[in-house]
């Protein structure tokens, strides 16, 4: 018996990844979404993969196959908190009280009692209890897009190995009961079928100042990725002499991988990268825009103005 037809065309992308070949894919489960970029997209340095939504007994299950990852929403989250307590406190003293809800803080927060002698009229939380609150803090995480995990390197390796032997990422009962994930790229893979997108126009006649005016709709349908959206706009630019409008309607699970892997990428980076992936099938244009850090953090397009050939968005 040979691997599974999922097996083979996931080892198959990420063959293709690894090789530069293929920019990024997507493998989207009934539970959740995994994004897997090339070396240099979004400005990181090596191989990367963002999942979302997470729940706690997934990253426990990832840890225990020895996948090393992060929450970078989370630690943002936090970085930012810590750096608003700083400014509005008054005193070291105070700051160490905001803290008592950080992870690392083993007693429970009760440290500050002992500075005002009061610790033994205090009953203390017990262990199981601070390990109760811990827990609770990470099941509160679940579903929402501070969950978002981040694996690189070579442990992108090891999360391919992990979601083939994954069990729960097909649907046991519900409308997608049996179902295989579905592998979405840009490029042609092992098993892959090519599917067209669903394009109509539609011409209506909208009111003006002196009468009415002609204006052009241009409605596409179907899983719509980055390169395409980015193509339709190169398209569009010299189409309409600078000026058109576009509305998005991003499936929202997804609009938290828009998460940038690195806040700047040097003009020679970006040169790099776009030589790399030279043969991977998109224009060197939208290899660029790819490598590109982006600004919407966990936010989504969903309008994109372009005026004078001049763009301007709404997320």
């Amino acid at each position: 018996m040979g691997k599974p037809l999922r097996s083979v065309s996931l080892t198959s992308l990420y063959s293709l990844l690894k090789a530069r070949l293929c920019p990024y894919f997507y493998l989207c489960s009934y539970q959740f979404t995994v994004l897997f970029r090339a070396a240099g997209l979004s400005g990181a340095k090596g191989l990367s993969a963002l999942l979302s939504p997470t729940t706690r007994g997934l990253r426990e299950a990832m840890k225990a196959e020895g996948i090393e990852f992060s929450l970078p929403l989370l630690a943002e989250t936090r970085k930012s908190r810590e750096r608003s307590e700083s400014e509005e406190s008054v005193s070291s003293e105070h700051s160490e009280n905001e803290e008592e809800d950080d992870e690392d803080d083993d007693d429970g927060g009760f440290s500050w009692l002992k500075e005002m002698g009061v610790q033994d009229k205090i009953k203390k939380p017990d262990a199981i209890s601070i390990k109760l609150r811990k827990e609770h803090r990470e099941v509160r995480l679940d579903h929402r897009p501070e969950s978002v995990v981040l694996v690189v390197g070579s442990n992108t390796f090891t999360l391919l190995n992990f979601l083939i032997n994954c069990k729960s990422l097909v649907a046991g009962a519900g409308s997608q009961a049996g179902l295989p994930p579905t592998l979405l790229a840009p490029t042609a893979f092992r098993g892959a079928t090519l599917h067209t997108l669903k394009a109509r126009t539609v011409n209506v006649k909208t009111q003006v100042r002196m009468g009415y005016q002609d204006v052009c709709s241009l409605e596409v349908t179907g899983p719509i990725m980055p390169h395409t959206l980015h193509a339709l706009t190169q398209l569009l630019k010299p189409a309409q002499k600078g000026e058109f409008s576009v509305g998005l309607y991003t499936h929202e699970p997804t609009a938290v991988l828009n998460l940038p892997l690195s806040q700047t990428s040097e003009p020679q980076q970006l040169e790099s990268v776009v030589q790399d992936l030279g043969r991977c099938g998109l224009q060197q244009s939208s290899i660029q825009q790819l490598a590109t850090p982006s600004m919407l953090g966990k936010s989504a397009l969903r309008q994109l103005h372009m005026r004078d050939y001049s763009y301007s968005w709404k997320s």
